[in-house]
């Protein structure tokens, strides 16, 4: 599989260090010829085939006299491509193939952790999903057609009721543009934007993962039930006669705060939660495991001679000597980290770096070639 050097910048004149400086979450970006050259990673019968499919995620926008009609794929039939204003929405196109992850990766000046995945949109002439606002950061990469842009920094952000899709109540436009293949706009979050298709074309958004506090608490709260050990039960020895046998009492409400202020957590404990979190596949995932697995033997053999590559599906982090995979964690030494830490960064190790693995990473390496989560490393 060939990996995109990291060092390839899509953001023209303006370095990695620079974006961030000046625009990340702070004000748009219009880049001409990001990508220039740029021809469509799939074509729309390859499009239309994926949403399809029931392990990925798609939907279909229909635009009349400013209403919108949206339904979930997978889709048996999608209206002729001649017909005017609709959209078809894939979600995740990077989980699914291999140039679509190769773009992806090249936004790899942002991290890991908050980067999404790749979604293509399909729309026909004036086909578009309507004014409205993202929660996270999104680049807007221009692959077939042009679309018109029209985006602004309004503070009314309320929504008109009764619609599928969070469409702006009132939208004023502040700037237009007219983007081209390999043109790409850079969006912060909350800003307003509409883009309206002319002529047949396709957009790749790369979106971010900005999960919201509410859902971290939900989740991490959850996470922490198999770690709360707190002995003993509620007993109350010098229990009084009571007047009112409905009231709580202030003593039991007492005693029951005082033990689960016991309950604390750790930085580590955070770790742990985060990367677990952060690498958890989504529901719609599923891993393909080989239809006929190699044996550890022969799979370290094939391993030292062409190396590995984590599937397109898998998300593995890491922080100090914990190591995240899919929704799963493990501790190592730091002489493991190396070779472990490097297939997280690079997504693929070569023959060269395994030569140093221990017998237990590449045991990992084997369980997750069997599971589907990594694969044997070629040149496609």
């Amino acid at each position: 599989m060939k990996n995109l050097p990291s060092t390839i910048n899509v953001l023209g004149d303006i370095s990695p260090a620079q974006f961030l400086k000046e625009y990340w979450q702070k004000k748009p970006l219009l880049i001409r010829a990001a990508i220039p050259n740029l021809k469509p990673l799939l074509t729309a019968k390859k499009l239309f085939a994926m949403a399809k499919r029931d392990d990925v995620e798609s939907r279909l926008i229909c635009a009349f006299d400013q209403h919108w009609d949206m339904s979930n794929g997978p889709f048996s039939a999608l209206p002729d491509t001649s017909k005017d204003e609709w959209t078809l929405l894939v979600q995740g196109v990077n989980l699914h193939d291999k140039a679509a992850d190769s773009l992806l990766r090249r936004f790899n000046f942002i991290p890991n952790a908050r980067l999404d995945d790749l979604m293509i949109s399909y729309a026909t002439n004036g086909g578009g999903v309507g004014a409205h606002f993202d929660s996270y950061d999104v680049f807007l990469l221009q692959a077939h057609g042009k679309r018109r842009w029209r985006i602004s920094a309004q503070e009314d952000l309320s929504l008109i009721e009764g619609m599928p899709l969070k469409i702006l109540r009132r939208f004023v436009p502040e700037q237009e543009f007219e983007l081209e293949p390999g043109d790409m706009l850079y969006l912060p979050p909350h800003y307003a934007h509409e883009g309206v298709a002319i002529g047949e074309c396709m957009t790749y958004s790369i979106g971010f993962r900005a999960p919201s506090f509410q859902e971290l608490g939900e989740a991490f709260l959850n996470f922490m039930v198999d770690t709360i050990e707190l002995p003993g039960r509620f007993s109350d020895p010098d229990l009084k006669l009571t007047k009112h046998p409905a009231e709580l009492s202030t003593s039991m409400l007492s005693e029951v705060q005082t033990q689960l202020d016991q309950i604390k957590f750790t930085h580590s404990d955070m770790t742990i939660f985060l990367g677990e979190y952060l690498t958890e596949p989504k529901a719609s995932v599923f891993f393909d495991s080989p239809k006929k697995p190699l044996s550890p033997t022969r799979f370290k053999s094939e391993a030292s001679k062409n190396g590995l590559a984590l599937s397109l599906k898998t998300q593995m982090l890491y922080k100090g000597s914990h190591i995240f995979i899919n929704g799963e964690s493990f501790i190592v030494n730091a002489a493991d980290g190396v070779p472990l830490k490097q297939l997280a960064n690079e997504r693929y190790i070569l023959p060269e770096s395994l030569k140093t693995c221990s017998d237990d990473v590449f045991e990992a390496f084997c369980i997750w070639y069997e599971d589907g989560w990594l694969t044997l490393r070629d040149d496609d």
